[in-house]
């Protein structure tokens, strides 16, 4: 069917209701990636839903497989999305009342259309969905993810969707073929992108925090956004820090909202990675995704009471214990801080020790850190290949690799939150990525990453204002305080295991590689420069 925008431009959908002449609500999912497919996307079952009672509508976003107008990344979701969800529920078959849901740009383009307040929404359901399109999605810690977006824009946005045929279909088919060649050489295919995704160089003219990006983010729509939300993410999903930021935003509006936290990646969501298995209930399945739909949506679209499921807000799968706990909130009450810090190679606890110390990093570009694991979303990440728990000891090997780590554990030790990296450092002249990994060092000497982070210092520009110690432009020779967020996690260090923390100047080709020449840094620790891990620890956890 087709369903008119407020500019006149249609947007094709196909609409599955269920076997019954009353009208009913509407659960919408409006998505990039073409309606042929499953109709509830990767999570949900949409069949159970249409069969629980709803009618599904699934929608072709402008631009994309047989919708009008000209398809441009997040801009126009907002409004077409609110469009689509008046005019569903102004339908016969529909009892006025409607819900959107979907997974990662699905869920984003959910929450921009809930910011609009379309007439007959009552809930939202985001699932694996980020909180702005700069920082977190095309940018982290002010560095490029191009491991992730180039491989998006090629495979997912101009493949499938985009109506190339003949030579262009060809070429960015063989440039599929040879991503890891492009990802050793991006310019190689900047051609191509600039004709067939001029957004993808807008992308990268502009910095996190441009104007450009002021056009549309999630996180810009929570004042607005006054139905129910559920947010589920996995503690090794690209976008975890942005579904997290949507929780806390738009609960602190007063407006209920529910997370659910997975031991997932991206597209691995059944606890099972190829070093790593999290048990049975870390299923996606087993915890029944379609069910915790189903629920938030009777509740809040048809007025029925909760189903059985934990009262309180938050439910998280703690890694390490293999169990799901539920907290009252996010960030979870009860935690503190736990500081580690850099002791030589080792990571201790207390006071910072008084004797300084320091280490020179080599960075190469044409023998960067490689990605090994963690919250990747490269071209294996539906196996888990590439992303997750991966055993870090081979990158521990090298020479420009960092590796702090602490003393047996006598006790486990809880971390639930955001984990923070405070590193100073006196950065190459050329500029500097400054990494960290924070990873569980078990008994037999496996190295689990649990969460890894970024943070780039361009030639001349100044560190974190919140940073201690930072203050002004690095000056060469000088040593600057810079803050890494290594990420969120839930997770419990077992009797005997030991806290890892590692540092280096790069981790390609889930980031571009910075800078472009061969540089050397100096990372301080001890003395007047008291480089520290902060963890949250759960109080009695």
């Amino acid at each position: 069917m087709e369903i008119p925008m407020r500019d006149g431009v249609l947007l094709r959908a196909d609409l599955y209701r269920p076997d019954t002449a009353e009208a009913v609500p509407v659960l919408i999912r409006r998505t990039p990636y073409g309606r042929a497919g499953s109709p509830g996307g990767a999570s949900v079952d949409g069949l159970r839903l249409v069969r629980s009672g709803y009618a599904l509508l699934v929608q072709d976003v402008r631009g994309r497989f047989a919708s009008g107008g000209a398809f441009e990344p997040y801009w126009h979701e907002a409004a077409d999305g609110a469009d689509t969800v008046a005019w569903a529920a102004g339908q016969p078959w529909c009892d006025g009342s409607a819900g959107l849901f979907g997974r990662s740009y699905e869920g984003m383009a959910a929450l921009l259309a809930a910011g609009e307040r379309p007439a007959g929404l009552r809930a939202v359901a985001p699932h694996a969905a980020g909180s702005g399109f700069d920082e977190g999605w095309t940018r982290q810690g002010g560095a490029f993810q191009l491991g992730f977006v180039l491989y998006w824009v090629l495979y997912d946005l101009l493949l499938s969707g985009a109506g190339l045929t003949g030579p262009d279909l060809a070429e960015v088919t063989a440039a599929v073929d040879r991503i890891d060649e492009l990802y050793a050489d991006p310019d190689a295919v900047a051609d191509l992108l600039d004709r067939l995704a001029p957004y993808y160089r807008e992308w990268l003219r502009h910095p996190t925090g441009h104007p450009y990006w002021n056009r549309a983010a999630p996180r810009d729509s929570y004042p607005s956004i006054n139905v129910p939300v559920l947010n589920l993410t996995g503690w090794y999903d690209i976008f975890l820090a942005g579904a997290l930021e949507n929780y806390r935003g738009i609960r602190r509006q007063g407006v209920e909202t529910r997370l659910v936290v997975g031991p997932w990646s991206h597209c691995v969501t059944g606890g099972i990675f190829p070093q790593r298995r999290y048990g049975l209930a870390a299923d996606e399945r087993e915890l029944d995704v379609t069910g915790l739909h189903l629920d938030h949506f009777d509740r809040h679209l048809r007025g029925r009471p909760a189903g059985a499921g934990p009262a309180d807000p938050v439910r998280l799968f703690l890694t390490g214990a293999d169990e799901w706990r539920a907290f009252p909130d996010w960030p979870v009450p009860g935690t503190e801080e736990h500081v580690l810090h850099l002791d030589g190679r080792r990571l201790t606890p207390g006071p910072a020790p008084s004797a300084p110390g320091s280490d020179v990093i080599r960075h190469d570009p044409a023998d960067p850190v490689p990605t090994t694991g963690g919250a990747t979303a490269l071209p294996g990440q539906f196996t888990g290949g590439d992303c997750g728990p991966l055993d870090q000891r081979a990158v521990e090997g090298r020479d420009d690799v960092l590796c702090f780590t602490g003393a047996p554990l006598t006790a486990p030790l809880t971390v639930v939150g955001d984990t923070v990296l405070t590193v100073y450092v006196t950065p190459d002249a050329a500029g500097a990525d400054v990494t960290g990994k924070l990873v569980d060092v078990w008994p037999d000497g496996r190295a689990e990453l649990l969460c890894d982070g970024i943070h780039r210092l361009a030639p001349g520009a100044a560190p974190e204002p919140e940073a201690p110690g930072a203050g002004g432009t690095p000056t060469p020779g000088r040593p600057v305080a810079v803050t890494v967020r290594l990420g969120a996690i839930g997770h419990v260090f077992r009797t005997g295991h030991r806290v890892r923390l590692e540092v280096a100047a790069g981790n390609t080709p889930r980031f571009d590689v910075h800078p472009r020449v061969v540089a050397h840094h100096t990372v301080h620790h001890g003395g007047d420069h008291p480089s520290r891990l902060l963890l949250p620890r759960l109080a009695g956890g």
